[in-house]
C-alpha cells in the first residue's frame, strides 16, 4: 500500500474523468421527477386488468406486455435514484429521491398483486389453448411457469396486495443499518508505528490491514471495532428486525422456514446450502494448513485477526494505478474474445464506472442491477492488487447483465442471484492465471498465489462461515429468540475460531465483525459467493484448456439471463451444481495451491 493514506475528497472535488455519467438514464433531476410522476399515474393502468387475465389469451398477452413497459420505467426511476444516492449517502435530497422511488415501486407491486392469483386460476388445459391462440405468449412461458410452480405459496389477490404493500416497511432494517454504517458512523484516525495518523473508514479498513506495519494493523483493527462496538446493540436490533420480516413473509407464504422461502424464489434446492457448509467443514484442514503457513511466513509468535490481510511475501506489493489495472484486466480477458473486450472498452470510455472513494460514498463495490441503458459499476479503487481484482470482478457482473439484456426479452433478462457471482469470479480466475503466466520469478509467483489463496479463503471459506452464521440467525429467530448483540458476538466468535483453526488467535473484537457486513440483510445471499466461486473455477479451467468451444458455451450462459432454472443454466457452461463435485474440486485446488506456496517459500 502507499505509505500515507490519501485524504478522502468531497464528491464535488472528484475528477469527473473517474465518475459515472447518469445522464443516459435521465438528463437531470427534473427529468427524473417527471418520470417519477408519470410512473405514479401508471398504477391506474394496471388496475384495468383486474379480473380479466383469464378471460382470453389476448388479454393475458396485453398484460405481460404492459408489465414489461412498466418494468422498464420503474427500473430507470429507481436505478437513477439509487445510483445518485450511493455516490453520497449523506445527501438528503437523493436519499429522499430513493425513498420516493421505492414507494412508487411498492405501490405498483401492490396494484399488480391480483396477477398471480389470476394466473394460477387458469387451468392447464386453458393455458395450453392460450399458447396456441396467441403464439406471442410463448415469450412469457418461463415467467408464467415460475408463477404456477409456486402455487402452494401464492395467496389470494387481497392477501398478495397486503404483502406487496408491506415491502417498503420490510426494507427498513437494511436501509437504517446502511445509513448508520455509511453516513453517520465516523472513526478516529489509526496511528502507525512511526506515529503517523491514517484516516480510517469502513472502506479503508481492509487497506490499512494490508499494511506491512503491524502497529498500524493492530491500531486500525482495534480502533475500528471498538468504535463499531459502541453501536452493536443498534445494529443487532436492525438484524433482529430483518429476520422478523423474513419470518413474516415466509410464514405468510406457508414455507417451513426463512431459508426455504429465500431459496425457492430462485429455484435452488435447500440441500445446496447445507451441503456447502458440510463440504467446507470436511475440508477445514486445508484452511488450517494455510493459516499455519501464514503464521510461519509472518514470523510471529501469535497470529492475530489483524494479520489476515497483509501480504506474506515482502517487497512485491506494488502500487497499481487505475489506468494500469484497466489495461491489465483487458489483456487478461482477451481470451473471451474481441466482442467481449470491446464492450468493456466502451464502458471505460463512456463513464459506466465510478472509480474512487469520496466522503459519504457507499462502501464496497457493485455492478448495478440497472442494465439499461447499460450497467453501472461502483468502485472504491485503492491502487492495489485487490482493487485490480475487484475491477475484473465487477466487470464480469456488468457483462453478464449486458449480454443477458441484449439477448433476452425483458421478462427473462434478469438472472437469479445463484448464478450472479459466476461471471464475476470467472474474470478473477482468468486474471490470476494471466498474471501467473507472465512470471516465473519465485517471490512474485508466491505473492500472486498467496493473493489467490486469500481470495479463495475470503470467498469459499469466509462466505461459507457467513452463510453458517446467517443460518444460525434464522434458526434462532424462528425459535422465538431475540438476536441480541451478545448472542451474535458469541456465535460469530465461535465460528471464527472453528474456521481459522488452532494457529489463529481469534481476538475477542472479531466477534463484532458481523456488525459491518451488509450482506446479512440480503436474505441468504452470501452462500452463493462460495458456490459461484466453485462453479467459476471449473468454467475458467475449461476455457483455458478447451478454448473456443468452452468460450462459446460460456457466452451462451452469459446471454441466457433467467431463461431457465439456475442449475440448468450452469450446465450450459459445463458445470453441474446439483452435485458437490464443483465445491470439492475447488477445495482440492486450494490445497494444491497451499502445497505450491510451501515449495516456493521454502
Amino acid at each position: 500500500m502507499s505509505k500515507t493514506a490519501k485524504a478522502i475528497p468531497e464528491r464535488k472535488d472528484v475528477d469527473p474523468k473517474y465518475t459515472w455519467d447518469l445522464t443516459p438514464i435521465f438528463p437531470d433531476d427534473a427529468a427524473w421527477e417527471a418520470a417519477y410522476t408519470e410512473l405514479q399515474n401508471v398504477v391506474s393502468e394496471i388496475a384495468e386488468f383486474r379480473g380479466k387475465l383469464g378471460s382470453s389469451a389476448g388479454k393475458l398477452l396485453e398484460y405481460f406486455r404492459k408489465d414489461d413497459e412498466i418494468s422498464l420505467k420503474a427500473e430507470a426511476v429507481y436505478g437513477y435514484a439509487s445510483l445518485s444516492g450511493d455516490q453520497d449517502t449523506g445527501n438528503g435530497f437523493y436519499q429522499n429521491m430513493r425513498g420516493k422511488a421505492m414507494g412508487v415501486i411498492v405501490a405498483l407491486q401492490g396494484a399488480a398483486a391480483f396477477s398471480v392469483p389470476e394466473i394460477l386460476a387458469i387451468d392447464d388445459e386453458t393455458m395450453e389453448r392460450f399458447y396456441k391462440e396467441e403464439p406471442g405468449l410463448l415469450e412469457y412461458k418461463r415467467p408464467i411457469d415460475k408463477i404456477r410452480r409456486r402455487k402452494a405459496h401464492c395467496l389470494s389477490a387481497g392477501e398478495e396486495q397486503l404483502l406487496a404493500s408491506a415491502g417498503e416497511m420490510a426494507d427498513s432494517p437494511d436501509n437504517i443499518a446502511g445509513i448508520l454504517r455509511n453516513a453517520d458512523m465516523t472513526y478516529p484516525d489509526a496511528v502507525d508505528g512511526e506515529g503517523v495518523r491514517h484516516t480510517l473508514t469502513g472502506g479503508l479498513l481492509t487497506l490499512l490491514l494490508e499494511s506491512s506495519d503491524r502497529v498500524l494493523r493492530k491500531n486500525a483493527f482495534e480502533t475500528y471495532y471498538n468504535r463499531l462496538g459502541e453501536f452493536k446493540n443498534t445494529i443487532a436490533a436492525t438484524l433482529d428486525g430483518q429476520f422478523k420480516q423474513l419470518r413474516f413473509f415466509a410464514g405468510a407464504r406457508k414455507y417451513g422456514n426463512t431459508l426455504e422461502a429465500a431459496l425457492d424464489r430462485t429455484e435452488v434446492p435447500v440441500e445446496v446450502y447445507t451441503n456447502l457448509i458440510r463440504a467446507v467443514h470436511d475440508n477445514l484442514d486445508k484452511m488450517y494448513r494455510y493459516v499455519d503457513l501464514r503464521k510461519r511466513l509472518l514470523n510471529v509468535d501469535e497470529l492475530h485477526m489483524y494479520d489476515v490481510y497483509t501480504p506474506v511475501v515482502a517487497d512485491v506489493d506494488a502500487e497499481i494505478p487505475f489506468e494500469a489495472a484497466k489495461s491489465t484486466v483487458l489483456d487478461a480477458l482477451k481470451v473471451l474474445g474481441e466482442d467481449y473486450t470491446s464492450v468493456l472498452k466502451t464502458a471505460f470510455k463512456d463513464h459506466w464506472i465510478d472509480v474512487y472513494e469520496n466522503k459519504g460514498k457507499r462502501s464496497g463495490a457493485y455492478s448495478s442491477g440497472l442494465p439499461r441503458p447499460h450497467p453501472y459499476v461502483l468502485l472504491n479503487h485503492k491502487d492495489n492488487l485487490d482493487s485490480q481484482f475487484t475491477l475484473a470482478h465487477e466487470l464480469g457482473h456488468a457483462m453478464h447483465s449486458y449480454l443477458s439484456t441484449k439477448n433476452q426479452p425483458v421478462c427473462t433478462a434478469d438472472y437469479v442471484i445463484f448464478v450472479a457471482e459466476v461471471a464475476s469470479t470467472v474474470n478473477e480466475v482468468l486474471l490470476m492465471r494471466y498474471l501467473l503466466s507472465r512470471t516465473a520469478e519465485p517471490k512474485e509467483r508466491a505473492y500472486l498465489i498467496n493473493h489467490f489463496l486469500d481470495q479463495f479463503k475470503g470467498t469459499v471459506y469466509r462466505q461459507t462461515m457467513f452463510a453458517e452464521f446467517e443460518l444460525f440467525m434464522g434458526q434462532k429467530s424462528e425459535a422465538g429468540e431475540t438476536l441480541t448483540a451478545d448472542l451474535l458476538c458469541d456465535k460469530y466468535y465461535e465460528l471464527n475460531k472453528l474456521y481459522f483453526g488452532p494457529s489463529m488467535l481469534s481476538d475477542e473484537l472479531i466477534g463484532l465483525e458481523w456488525a459491518r457486513i451488509p450482506h446479512f440483510f440480503y436474505n441468504y445471499y452470501v452462500f452463493q459467493y462460495a458456490t459461484g466461486f466453485s462453479a467459476a473455477v471449473a468454467i475458467a479451467n475449461r476455457i483455458l484448456s478447451e478454448g473456443e468451444t468452452a468460450v462459446r458455451d460460456y457466452k451462451k450462459f452469459l446471454s441466457s439471463g433467467g431463461s431457465a432454472d439456475p442449475i440448468s443454466l450452469l450446465k450450459i457452461a459445463g458445470v453441474d451444481m446439483s452435485t458437490p463435485d464443483p465445491v470439492n474440486s475447488a477445495l482440492k485446488l486450494f490445497g494444491e495451491l497451499v502445497d505450491e506456496m510451501e515449495k516456493l517459500v521454502g
